[in-house]
């Protein structure tokens, strides 16, 4: 009997490594808002747009980068992305106008696209059997949000020693740092039969876009996009601001956690810690169940959480809550969407497909974000741009249901 291959392969270690910093970085951008907005008088929707920006371009980036993956090879597009990502970096490190923050973005969102999941899960997903293909994905998802668990703290404790400035020169640096694993990620070729590897980028993509299953799964990533963003570009600051206090004595006061601000960024490493069981969970469901109703089960879920948290008082309690609840289900919806894209449409052009669907998740960052600042600015709270995060919630919810799970047939070659 043939002995079941490995999960823990070279590509998959290395894969969350690369996910893991750069995800880390990424998800401590909240914690900026307000140090970079006291320093220079900026309204906070000036910030919010710069980091609004940088999720657009993410996703402007997120099919440019899997189609460059799939011409040039997997590593020197991860080496283009770090190189990218570490530019943009450093140019914001001395950026002094908010127009200056918002073009350097740029490059920071298209720095994650070159280093992020379009690239890593298509190299993942070719590397692992069918039958680890799933739980592959989760796990190199879940990297991402191992970084969440100590990317946010530990920016905030950078900042008690150091000038923000210094801080994304440090993060370049680190960034630059994953290029040392990519004698790992050796990727083989993409399983197919005859006639999937002589189809076209431009034949797959036609079939992809003339099938409604396609289209409903681009708009039902939106609000993953939307949700995700928001929460982690504006949650610090809406936790400092607006959370009861925490109260002497209490749990959280004696470990130290005794401000709303340490609350705000340990708030979003719990999110990242609790979406490292969550996406497992996922990766692991994923094989067994249908993945259109899970997820369709889990924007239900997020849409029920959010409405919950935003309808009670705002306490170091509901915080926590909320924290562990979003966060259970915070990128589980990943796995499962490259997972059914793959399953749908084959591995061979995986990277280019979910990277035009992952274009849709970084429409609704860049909405989430943008709308966050804005309306805080006009309204002095974020009360609207919540509710409008349960509303497009529930539209994917929805919209996921009709999906045909049947994997696409491959017309033979003449």
């Amino acid at each position: 009997m043939q002995a079941r291959a490995s999960i823990f392969t070279p590509v998959l270690i290395g894969g969350c490594i690369i996910i893991l910093v750069s995800f880390a970085i990424r998800a401590s951008f909240g914690v900026f808002q307000i140090p970079i907005a006291e320093e220079f008088g900026w309204l906070r929707a000036e910030f919010s747009l710069a980091l609004a920006i940088q999720n657009l371009a993410w996703g402007i980036g997120q099919p440019l980068f899997g189609a460059l993956a799939e011409k040039i090879g997997d590593r020197k597009a991860i080496i283009l992305g770090a190189l990218t990502y570490a530019a943009g970096l450093v140019l914001s490190s001395f950026a002094v106008t908010p127009t200056a923050h918002q073009f350097y973005e740029i490059l920071v969102g298209f720095g994650v696209a070159g280093t992020g999941f379009g690239v890593i899960l298509a190299v993942v997903g070719r590397a692992s059997s069918d039958a680890n293909r799933s739980m592959s994905l989760a796990i190199v998802t879940s990297a991402g949000s191992a970084g969440q668990v100590f990317g946010a703290p530990v920016a905030e404790w950078m900042l008690t020693v150091m000038s923000w400035q210094m801080v994304f020169l440090w993060f370049a640096v680190i960034i630059l740092s994953v290029t040392l694993v990519l004698p790992f990620m050796r990727s083989p070729t993409p399983p197919a039969n005859r006639a999937e590897l002589e189809e076209s980028m431009g034949t797959i993509l036609i079939r992809a876009f003339r099938d409604p299953s396609y289209t409903l799964i681009f708009l039902g990533f939106f609000s993953c996009g939307y949700q995700l963003a928001f929460v982690t570009a504006h949650f610090p600051a809406f936790v400092t601001e607006l959370c009861g206090p925490i109260q002497p004595g209490g749990v959280l006061h004696s470990i130290g956690i005794t401000t709303t601000s340490a609350l705000g960024a340990v708030s979003i490493s719990l999110i990242g810690l609790m979406n490292i069981v969550g996406t497992l969970t996922a990766g692991w469901a994923g094989n067994r169940w249908s993945k259109k109703y899970l997820l369709a089960g889990i924007y239900t879920g997020r849409t029920i959480i959010a409405a919950l948290f935003i309808m009670f008082p705002i306490t170091p309690t509901s915080v926590i809550l909320f924290s562990a609840a979003m966060g259970s289900l915070w990128l589980a919806t990943v796995p499962l969407t490259s997972g059914l894209i793959a399953h749908i449409y084959g591995l061979r052009y995986m990277g280019t497909l979910y990277g035009i669907v992952f274009f849709s998740h970084q429409l609704g960052s860049f909405m989430g974000v943008w709308l966050g600042g804005r309306m805080y600015d006009i309204h002095g709270d974020y009360t609207l741009v919540w509710w409008i995060g349960v509303g497009v919630g529930a539209f994917s919810a929805i919209v996921h249901l009709p999906i045909r799970e049947k994997r696409q047939p491959v017309p033979l070659a003449a």
